[in-house]
């Protein structure tokens, strides 16, 4: 089952901002780069992801930056706060880590940096994480998502080989949010509008034919759809959790911190009141 991303000790590296590229009205890209990130690599998993390491307003560390020194010799409120990106690329030819972030205006941490960040800039991140890459020996492919997803979706429609057979939904705020995916799998963009996030992206995935044969599924995104779609796809189309990576990457109405910190409880509570519902292996 690839649920929760496997859990590894994360080294610390330390990374300049290369370069950065507005993709959408609400996506924003930044490329980071340096000779910090020689031992890093995120070529595994299509779902690798990052913690930012984000200090708070006016505090400076000391260099070499030591996260466990920085925790043990300054009070917490010094300590950096993390937000948690998906890999959007990784080329480890020219040492360039892809970072897209979802942004609306002033809310929020990372969004706005995003806008902000400079060349030259220092980021400090740990990672990389991850537990999912689409199973090539899957009769079909089955990946749905908000923009949160994007990424990750994107990543994996692009790791699949050309003629792999795999639908593909995301929802975004509207047709300017649409971007290009190097993959001759048609992605469906539902425009969301005025309407609940993951209200289309259910009813869409609802109303799929679903061919004959064995099913990877990645749906990730916020956690009331995704609690939805996992009913849908453990209950009631009995999709073996070993062939689902479903979780929330956050929950309308938490900012990362709060959802963090219960996001552990939602899963399983969540996972056993399915469980107990699913058809017997």
């Amino acid at each position: 089952m690839t649920e929760r991303p496997a859990r590894a000790p994360r080294r610390t590296h330390v990374a300049r901002v290369v370069r950065t590229e507005r993709l959408t009205p609400h996506m924003q890209r930044v490329v980071l780069g340096g000779e910090g990130l020689a031992g890093f690599s995120a070529d595994t998993c299509t779902d690798h992801y990052v913690k930012l390491l984000f200090p708070p307003a006016g505090v400076t560390y000391p260099e070499p930056f030591d996260l466990q020194r920085v925790r043990e010799e300054l009070p917490r409120e010094q300590w950096p706060v993390t937000r948690t990106y998906t890999v959007r690329a990784w080329d480890p030819e020219h040492r360039e880590l892809t970072l897209d972030f979802v942004v609306h205006g002033d809310e929020g941490l990372a969004g706005p940096w995003s806008l902000r960040a400079e060349p030259g800039e220092t980021v400090y991140f740990m990672g990389p994480g991850g537990a999912y890459a689409p199973d090539v020996s899957a009769d079909w492919h089955l990946l749905a998502g908000d923009e949160s997803a994007l990424p990750a979706i994107a990543r994996s429609l692009e790791a699949l080989p050309r003629g792999a057979r795999a639908h593909a939904f995301i929802e975004v705020a509207g047709p300017q949010e649409e971007q290009k995916i190097d993959s001759d799998v048609e992605v469906v963009w539902l425009h969301r509008g005025d309407r609940p996030v993951g209200e289309a992206l259910v009813e869409a995935v609802r109303a799929l034919r679903f061919p004959e044969g064995r099913v990877h599924a990645f749906v990730h995104g916020e956690a009331s759809f995704v609690k939805e779609l996992r009913r849908l796809l453990r209950v009631e189309r009995a999709v073996p959790r070993e062939d689902l990576s479903i979780s929330g990457y956050w929950r309308l109405g938490h900012n990362e911190d709060g959802w963090q910190a219960s996001k552990r409880e939602w899963n399983a509570r969540i996972e056993a009141e399915q469980e107990s519902a699913a058809p017997a292996a």
